[in-house]
């Protein structure tokens, strides 16, 4: 069983592509096993993808987190899977379905990108303590559960701590949720996001930044164009509104690279 190592943005993945018919196995248990940093492959997550049709386009995505939880959207691994098909295939347009929704992919000069659906928005669904000072978190769904906290400086955040208290919260259950804190930069965000599914801080979130994007722009920090989300990874993702549906649908494109590829013995 051959296998990528790759990150969009610093988001890591153990990728596998096309597998042969009949190679079955218990993906939960080998997303913990592959997933874990000192004694296996070592990534946020476990992707699988299977080319359903040449024409148009179509892959079938399935992603396990690091503790084998299911993802239902998860950008970087979406981005990382268009990645290897535009290399794999040469497609450099094509739809990704992943946990029965279907996702818009391209692969361009400028990065690779795929969408993300958007919910209602819920203000001030979450309140906590961040460094003395009370804190609302406001909720997006982006295919995924997601609160996002605008505070003055995220690096003064201690992200796994309060992330692991507020992706627990009573109010969010029995899910719980990702957190991710934002910091507004004119026009601009930074981010920090602890991820629900991998248990800790991750260098970047595809679906975080979206929800960040849709929560700032609620709040007036960012207009509805392009916005540039810095995050851990120093590799910046880009949000912007999808032209046919700008109020519901965005799209989040950013870096891509392949670490290494390996053999599983």
């Amino acid at each position: 069983m051959r296998f990528r190592k790759i990150h969009g943005a610093g988001n890591d993945f153990v990728l596998f592509s096309d597998l042969e018919p009949g190679t079955e196995k218990d993906w939960a248990k080998e997303a913990e096993r592959l997933c874990a940093r000192r004694t296996g492959v070592g990534a946020d997550g476990l992707v699988i993808s299977k080319l359903v049709s040449n024409s148009p386009a179509v892959l079938e995505v399935d992603c396990y987190n690091a503790d084998g939880s299911a993802a239902t959207m998860c950008g970087n691994a979406l981005r990382c899977t268009a990645w290897a098909a535009h290399r794999d295939y040469g497609f450099t347009e094509m739809s990704l379905l992943m946990a029965g929704v279907t996702h818009e992919a391209t692969v361009s000069d400028d990065g690779v990108w795929v969408t993300a659906e958007v919910g209602e928005i819920q203000p001030r669904c979450v309140r906590t303590v961040i460094n003395g000072r009370p804190t609302w978190f406001d909720s997006a769904h982006t295919g995924t559960e997601h609160v996002v906290a605008i505070v003055n400086n995220v690096e003064s955040i201690d992200a796994v701590t309060v992330g692991r208290l507020v992706r627990h919260h009573a109010a969010l259950a029995p899910l719980g949720t990702n957190v991710n804190f934002i910091q507004s930069l004119g026009g601009e965000l930074k981010i920090r996001t602890y991820e629900r599914g991998v248990e800790a801080e991750t260098l970047s979130c595809g679906s975080g930044a979206v929800a960040a994007v849709a929560v700032a722009a609620l709040r007036g920090l960012v207009s509805k164009k392009a916005v540039t989300v810095h995050n851990r990874a120093g590799e910046p993702l880009t949000v912007r509104p999808h032209p046919d549906r700008p109020d519901r649908t965005f799209w989040v494109g950013g870096p891509v690279t392949r670490t290494f590829e390996g053999v599983l013995a």
